[in-house]
């Protein structure tokens, strides 16, 4: 005998569609698997480069460092859940699949919800923010589904220090074990779950 379903899908005053709660979810309940293509990021990008920049409609979701899934191409209805400054889910990576969870109870008819932390980009326009606005209407809204929430303040460029003859000549190999350090720091997933 199948379960019945915890949600629907249906219109949103958040935006477009939204998934929807039809009995109550406890704290700690995994709602659904976000599905979808699950494709390379370089494939990501090839399929939405010709997206208009002022377009933040979205279905991908960033697994780790190689793989995206695209909810836009076999996707499921977890690819309806809305972005909200105050959500009541919250993804949560397990062995490369996508799960949303409830962080609270939910109660039927409630609009289930989780933040996007969309990451910002170094070369990212003026006017980003108005483009991933958000429209949670929650009094703690931020105004974005980018994360961090403030873009971060670009420093003047400094000029380099002269460093001293007895300096130059001693130099020393570059310190690789901290560029390796570095660079699984980098290999590691951010925290952002949506992709542009």
């Amino acid at each position: 005998m199948p379960s019945r379903p915890l949600f629907e899908v249906r219109n949103s005053k958040v935006h477009g569609l939204g998934a929807f709660a039809l009995r109550r979810i406890a704290k700690g309940t995994r709602i659904v698997e976000y599905l979808g293509e699950r494709v390379s990021h370089r494939e990501a990008d090839r399929r939405y480069e010709d997206k208009e920049a002022t377009d933040a409609h979205t279905f991908l979701f960033i697994v780790d460092s190689r793989t995206v899934i695209d909810a836009g191409v076999d996707g499921n209805e977890a690819r309806f859940l809305n972005h909200s400054c105050k959500p009541n889910c919250e993804s949560v990576i397990e062995n490369r699949r996508v799960f949303i969870e409830a962080i609270r109870t939910i109660q039927p008819g409630e609009e289930m919800t989780y933040d996007y932390q969309i990451q910002r980009e170094e070369d990212d326009p003026p006017g980003i923010e108005e483009v991933f606005a958000c429209r949670c209407g929650f009094p703690e809204c931020r105004g974005t589904m980018l994360w961090p929430p403030d873009p971060p303040k670009r420093r003047p460029a400094r000029k380099p220090k002269r460093q001293s003859a007895a300096s130059k000549r001693t130099r020393h190999a570059p310190d690789t074990a901290k560029r390796r350090k570095d660079d699984k720091k980098a290999r590691k997933p951010d925290r952002s779950s949506r992709r542009r």
